[in-house]
């Protein structure tokens, strides 16, 4: 079975469906009876690729959304006919909303289809979903999502993301007072949260608020590290943390790649992760096999992913989240158990197991 997997909407490796994408094409067995040919923007050529000798089927376009969208409704039918698909896989199926084709579809939906506003992305792909041959959901969370909002008709399977343990793993050999990842030297101590500034329910603004409050209560010297790339909220996120009386010590990053997040990983105090919608939730993951404590929100695929080792939180009461950040630097046992349990449940998360799973749904459908 000849496979097209489309690289179209991924933000060029730089968000969660990027590094889905660039984890799933590093992991395809080589010994797979499948054929398989990634196909996007040239600029992509080897954003995914790289090493693999898998091949890459290049579309000039431009390098917009609206673009992107217009050709997926009036070429992506004869694009795939003509490069023989028997099956297209489609990571940013929410981003490009891909319309009817003959060839059998897979679309990877990471997160709920009911917080989605805009009527017309609404509408459009809940028109994509139900022509779907298989719809894989991120999580357990997203596939419960999708069957309330009436796609009971489609199969829909759960597949959990992995994360890539060669990358993410505890490092003890921190003597300096910096992480020094260029152009940042980052003092320490530090707390972390690394999350896309996409939108509201990311809750930047109120863990910046919560920092506020920790710092006020205890003095302590932590800083507040965002990291990750910018979005439709970036101006309101750099706005909140201008207009904090902690300015000099919120620090707004943009992205790094995984190599990067791993030495900031591990040279933090913790993980904060206080997104409320999240399908998938893996730095929450990846923060944990790096062997340091996670505090998240107790709400959507979090508690699925990462089991009982973080301490939970109402997203939107700063005051808790401020006290979970105290407990973190004050209670030496506590961080040592949530880090001990962190490692258990990573252990069993890789992406080794996500691409078997997802080939095996998709062999199914033939």
């Amino acid at each position: 079975m000849k496979i097209g997997i489309d690289s179209f909407g991924c933000n060029h490796g730089q968000s969660g469906t990027g590094a889905y994408l660039l984890n799933i094409v590093k992991n395809i067995p080589q010994d797979s009876p499948n054929e398989f040919e990634l196909f996007g923007l040239e600029i992509d050529r080897y954003t995914y690729t790289g090493d693999t000798e898998i091949p890459f089927s290049s579309v000039t376009i431009d390098d917009n959304l609206k673009t992107i969208r217009r050709w997926h409704k009036r070429k992506l039918k004869k694009f795939c006919k003509k490069n023989k698909y028997d099956a297209v896989i489609f990571p940013a199926a929410m981003q490009v909303l891909p319309r009817k084709i003959k060839t059998k579809s897979i679309l990877l939906i990471n997160s709920p289809y009911s917080i989605i506003e805009n009527r017309k992305e609404r509408k459009l792909l809940k028109k994509a979903l139900l022509r779907a041959s298989l719809i894989i959901a991120s999580s357990e969370y997203v596939r419960q999502d999708l069957l309330e909002s009436g796609f009971g008709t489609v199969k829909i399977v759960a597949v959990h993301y992995g994360i890539d343990h060669k990358v993410f793993f505890p490092l003890t050999d921190f003597d300096s007072d910096f992480i020094d990842i260029k152009p940042f030297a980052i003092k320490r101590p530090y707390f972390i949260y690394s999350s896309r500034l996409s939108d509201s329910s990311k809750k930047h603004i109120e863990l910046i608020k919560a920092f506020e409050i920790f710092k006020k209560r205890t003095n302590y010297p932590h800083r507040l590290v965002l990291t990750g790339s910018d979005g439709e909220y970036t101006k309101e996120i750099h706005k909140a943390a201008y207009d904090s009386e902690y300015a000099s010590e919120i620090l707004i990053t943009g992205h790094f790649p995984q190599e990067s997040l791993k030495k900031l990983y591990c040279g933090s105090t913790a993980c904060i992760f206080p997104a409320i919608n999240e399908g998938v939730g893996l730095p929450v993951v990846e923060a944990m096999a790096c062997g340091i404590p996670v505090l998240c929100s107790d709400q959507g695929a979090l508690v699925e992913m990462a089991g009982m080792a973080p301490l939970f939180f109402n997203s939107d009461d700063v005051e808790e989240i401020a006290v979970d950040m105290q407990k973190v630097v004050e209670e030496k046992d506590l961080v040592e158990l949530m880090v001990q349990k962190g490692l258990e449940v990573s252990r069993r998360i890789n992406w080794e197991n996500t691409i078997q799973e997802t080939l095996k749904e998709i062999e199914k459908i033939q």
